[in-house]
């Protein structure tokens, strides 16, 4: 039996986590976009985000608002809105939600007070996958870390990736990027360990670019080329 019947017996609606595109509008499959348009409204972190991607594919559909200031009243409108069989999908701004996204915080809920509604992930494009796919890192592990704290935690998390085994990954806004290389800098001398960094940026945008070295290197490019400090980074720690 396919989720489509056990809908069908199901007084509550479905929930349904929507991979989108983390830059070039054209990465979103077909599946994405039939869903899209079929469900009954389409639960989002930024209306303008989500209205370009929608307009794209001439999809029209309300939209209501969650994200990480959201409060237990916009989860209590979600769970209401499935209560009453309505079938909601979710995206974050971009790639597949509940990945270092506030979204996590819904499934959770409807898992807890919804037992009987459907949870359904469509996938499609990650920058966690894409970064790693792109690094030549061997081996089939590593360690994703998302966001990294912006001071509580950060110089233990950094120890933490250097001392692994395993390749790390981590998320890094354009504002803090420098400074985490000189945090990676000030570790590796400290733990005497040499790793290789590779630094990924606009992924799938016009502009993506992979600078790839040791810690120096990539510090030393970044410092020679501060035009290229913009846009989402994702940097792999081999």
């Amino acid at each position: 039996m396919n989720n489509q019947d056990n809908n069908a017996n199901n007084s509550q609606g479905r929930f349904t986590l929507v991979a989108t595109p983390i830059g070039n509008l054209e990465d979103i499959t077909y599946r994405a976009v039939r869903v899209l348009s079929e469900c009954d409204y389409i639960i989002c972190e930024d209306t303008r985000v989500t209205s370009r991607l929608l307009e794209r594919y001439s999809i029209k559909k309300s939209l209501h608002v969650f994200h990480a200031n959201s409060t237990d009243r916009e989860i209590d409108n979600v769970l209401d809105m499935l209560s009453r069989g309505l079938n909601l999908c979710y995206v974050s701004d971009a790639g597949t939600p509940t990945i270092s996204d506030p979204g996590v915080l819904i499934v959770n809920k409807i898992r807890e007070q919804l037992p009987d509604c459907i949870i359904e992930s469509l996938p499609g494009p990650s920058a966690v996958t894409m970064a790693y796919s792109l690094s030549g890192a061997t081996g089939n592990s590593f360690t994703f870390y998302g966001f990294m704290p912006h001071k509580k935690g950060r110089e233990t998390m950094i120890t933490e990736i250097l001392e692994s085994g395993m390749t790390g990954i981590v998320y890094e806004s354009v504002h803090r990027v420098e400074k985490l290389l000189e945090q990676f800098l000030s570790a590796e001398n400290k733990l005497e360990i040499k790793r290789e960094y590779v630094i990924c940026r606009e992924l799938s945008k016009m502009f993506e670019e992979i600078v790839i070295g040791d810690i120096h290197k990539v510090i030393e490019y970044f410092k020679l080329n501060q035009d290229k400090i913009r846009g989402e980074f994702v940097i792999v720690i081999k």
